[in-house]
């Protein structure tokens, strides 16, 4: 039985990144499958710089 890996990441903020990053439109046309994961570390990377931005903001 296989199970579905739950998204740390909103629709909404991934959506964001591809658009940032310059792939939306590959998600658009085939979906999130696929983008290179090349592309996909990219948006992990940039995930991480906006999460360590807004916690050093806060401190």
């Amino acid at each position: 039985m296989s199970r579905r890996r739950r998204s740390v990441m909103s629709d909404e903020l991934k959506n964001e990144l591809a658009k940032d990053l310059g792939f939306y439109e590959t998600v658009q046309q085939e979906g999130w499958g696929g983008i290179k994961a090349k592309d996909a570390g990219n948006m992990v990377k940039r995930a991480i710089q906006l999460a360590e931005q807004a916690a050093a903001r806060k401190s």
